[in-house]
């Protein structure tokens, strides 16, 4: 059993606080996912439990196990790092094969092991190759590899996908997500990219300066993000948010009035909604405001308005055609509404 607990962490170098009271529980088998900004603290969160960084406060427990004094090597771990870390004299065999040599598994047990982790990743017909001879998504796998022969009870992943190419990033993300469904092993993913978060975790840890915004499932911090941050964090495009008033239930701003909102917010607000959850319309609705930009994505066009001091997306058909300028109407169901606290950013509205 691999649970993972983390008990009022943080990490401090003097007078920088790097993370502050991290409290979290993983489950045996999860895969998590720390995510936010460069800087938020994920990195460094990982490295502690890792042990490349020491524990300032708190307590970071692994299978029930204290791990603030033991040494990364004794906390039954592996990692996969954003550089891939190859020997570059070394075959692809002796590349996985080395973590079995240094913590001296018995050599009889070397070639079963390296050939079923090379298989795992599709490497089998590439083990006599140097890294030299491989593509970036070849050495990523000859890295996940390295990880999987040790058989370790937990996954740690920092940013692995970021030296890949677009195409590459979403065959390897897919493939990474199989691994962990097959091995079962608990999992804690680094990343910045929120697409790889709602693609591959079980629960997403969102983190800015230090300090965790909110931890659930891809679809609850999706609809039900905790602040402005999550909500501008997550989703692509990112949520809208448009500041305005709320006085009896309906919000204004310029360019749009919305009513049927929850009431007792009375005062300065922000407003949010997704791209996908507005439709444009030729009557006059709840944002009436001229086009800024219409871009084309192939599978949809995404339209920006000025709305108040804002700029906003609104998601329409493919083939959508409008000119910068031109005047058009959006319907906005106060349902697929979200209301923000104005100065601390935090969400007013309930959960849906």
């Amino acid at each position: 059993m691999a649970e993972i607990s983390m008990k009022n962490v943080s990490k401090r170098w003097g007078r920088v606080e790097g993370v502050k009271d991290f409290d979290l529980e993983i489950a045996d088998r999860e895969f998590l996912v720390l995510l936010g900004p460069s800087g938020c603290g994920k990195t460094t969160t990982m490295r502690m439990i890792a042990g490349l960084e020491d524990v300032t406060e708190g307590q970071i427990v692994i299978g029930g196990r204290v791990v603030n004094d033991l040494e990364p090597k004794d906390r039954d771990i592996a990692m996969v790092f954003q550089s891939y870390g190859l020997y570059p004299n070394l075959s692809v065999y002796e590349n996985i094969r080395f973590p079995l040599k240094v913590r001296k598994i018995p050599a009889a047990e070397h070639d079963e092991r390296v050939r079923r982790a090379a298989e795992m990743v599709d490497l089998t017909a590439l083990l006599d190759r140097r890294p030299a001879e491989l593509s970036g998504g070849q050495r990523q796998r000859v890295a996940l590899a390295r990880a999987i022969v040790r058989e370790p009870t937990v996954f740690l992943m920092d940013e692995p996908l970021s030296n890949l190419d677009a195409k590459l990033r979403v065959s390897t993300r897919a493939q990474i997500k199989n691994l962990q469904h097959r091995l079962k092993t608990t999992t804690i993913y680094v990343t910045h990219d929120q697409i790889e978060a709602m693609t591959l975790a079980d629960r997403v840890v969102v983190m800015s300066g230090g300090i965790i915004q909110q931890v659930g499932t891809p679809t609850q911090i999706y609809d039900n993000p905790a602040n402005t941050f999550v909500a501008s964090f997550i989703g692509s495009p990112a949520m809208n948010l448009v500041s305005g008033r709320i006085a009896g239930g309906v919000f204004e701003a310029e360019n749009i009035r919305v009513a049927g909102l929850p009431t007792g917010h009375d005062g300065p607000v922000t407003l949010g909604f997704r791209a996908e959850d507005v439709t444009l319309t030729p009557q006059a609705a709840e944002i009436s405001a001229p086009v800024y930009a219409l871009e084309l994505l192939g599978d949809a066009s995404m339209v920006a308005l000025r709305v108040g001091e804002d700029l906003v997306n609104i998601k329409a058909a493919k083939d959508y055609r409008a000119q910068i300028g031109d005047s058009v109407h959006v319907t906005l169901p106060a349902g697929v509404c979200h209301l923000f606290d104005a100065e601390t950013g935090a969400r007013l509205t309930p959960d849906a």
